[in-house]
């Protein structure tokens, strides 16, 4: 089933009787060429490039709730690629490119809107480390303008100006940064694998890995077992537990960053807004809704929920930079599974087990790494050498010390990133 204009007009006039279920729900094969395991962002769109780019469609994605039920759906939606350190600006740039045409390739509607992404600064310092940024960004091939004080005022208005503490001293501006719906990523991801003959097993946990001879041979799960001749661990912020299955103690803490929206506003932010001092960012949905968070919880957790001390601080930093919220009613909040490394930088790589391979360690930047991660992981799985926007996402840089990409400058301290 195509989408087109025309169709969903045709529909909307005939009470929209003539769609089709977006992918099959099969059973489970008894062998697959590859299993990928975790049916979020990152997983589907592996299996996707794996079968559009390498031409492998005997794959199934494991899913032990259902599609888009975990850190897919549990975000803010942000797309972009201002990263400063070589090994993640090349990656981020590759990845903000494979979104630009997203769309059209899925032939899905995810209402991908570049509409300017502003990050805040306010002292002479972050002026400074900003300016740098921005040249590393703009050397990289992609777009930055830097703000004064006026500049900022001409793109946002409704900030508070007057703030003594956190004077606003300017902003770096990347147009091209914006924002995706999260649930519509991971249903354009699906359908497109889907229709390139990937299986897609929701409610389908795996239980366990099976290793014969330092050699991955398939996985047991709760709708049987199932042999792979490549694995692929891609499950976020359970990657250290299902890794533990491997017998592989990964290099991550997982931690809970929450999120909040707001009740429908009538259009007011333009951009997608960070603020500098607070660690605060901001955008409104298509629906109107302020969608909004601030820093991890800072204490590790499985728990899809956060407390309430953090969630007072991020209300404090919106306050503090936009008064003018103080009057949106906070509908809902929810919390996503962050897994994160000691550099705050991810991991695309084999394991030292044979057919195993592990996509993980995304800290915040795992939403607009989608496209990217799956690129990168299936090429990786298919040719067995690391895409060149990858090669710097290795697992041993923990173990030796070499190659770290300590993006924040904040050192080897997993909650600080």
């Amino acid at each position: 089933m195509k989408f087109s204009g025309l169709r969903v007009l045709k529909e909307g006039l005939t009470g929209n009787n003539g769609w089709a279920p977006h992918w099959r729900d099969p059973e489970p094969k008894a062998e697959y060429d590859a299993v990928i395991i975790g049916g979020g962002g990152h997983g589907l769109s592996t299996a996707y490039y794996l079968a559009k780019n390498h031409g492998m469609s005997n794959i199934a994605v494991l899913e032990k709730g259902y599609i888009g039920g975990g850190n897919v759906g549990r975000n803010t939606t942000i797309v972009r690629a201002n990263y400063f350190l070589p090994g993640n600006s090349e990656f981020y740039s590759h990845s903000l490119r494979l979104w630009e045409g997203l769309e059209e390739d899925l032939n899905y509607n995810v209402m991908h809107s570049q509409r300017g992404l502003i990050n805040l600064f306010h002292s002479d310092g972050q002026r400074d480390a900003f300016v740098r940024r921005g040249n590393a960004m703009i050397n990289q091939g992609d777009d930055a303008i830097l703000l004064d004080r006026e500049g900022v005022r001409k793109h946002l208005p409704y900030l508070d100006f007057e703030n003594v503490r956190f004077p606003i001293y300017g902003g770096l501006l990347h147009p091209r940064g914006g924002t995706a719906r999260h649930d519509a990523v991971a249903w354009g991801f699906a359908r497109g694998a889907d229709r390139r003959g990937v299986d897609l097993l929701q409610n389908c946990e795996v239980t366990g890995i099976d290793i014969e001879n330092g050699v991955a041979k398939g996985v047991q799960t709760t709708r049987g077992a199932i042999k792979a001749k490549k694995i692929a661990i891609v499950t976020a912020g359970r990657s250290g537990q299902v890794a533990a299955m491997a017998g592989m103690r990964l290099p991550i803490e997982s931690h809970i960053l929450q999120a909040f929206v707001t009740e429908g506003l009538k259009p007011c932010i333009d951009h997608v807004v960070s603020f500098g001092m607070g660690h605060f960012y901001i955008s409104q949905s298509d629906k109107g809704g302020l969608v909004f968070g601030g820093d991890l919880d800072f204490y590790a957790s499985y728990a899809q929920r956060g407390n309430l001390p953090m969630a007072e601080h991020v209300m404090e930093a919106g306050m503090t930079l936009m008064p003018m919220i103080g009057k949106a009613k906070v509908l809902r909040s929810w919390g996503g599974i962050m897994d994160m490394t000691p550099d705050g930088s991810p991991i695309i790589d084999k394991t030292d087990t044979q057919g195993l391979f592990i996509d993980c360690g995304w800290c915040y930047g795992g939403f607009k790494a989608v496209p990217g991660s799956g690129y990168a992981l299936a090429h990786l799985m298919a040719t067995g050498q690391s895409r060149e926007t990858a090669a710097g996402f290795r697992l041993d840089r923990f173990r030796t010390g070499r190659g770290l990409i300590d993006e924040e400058g904040t050192g080897s301290q997993h909650n600080l990133h």
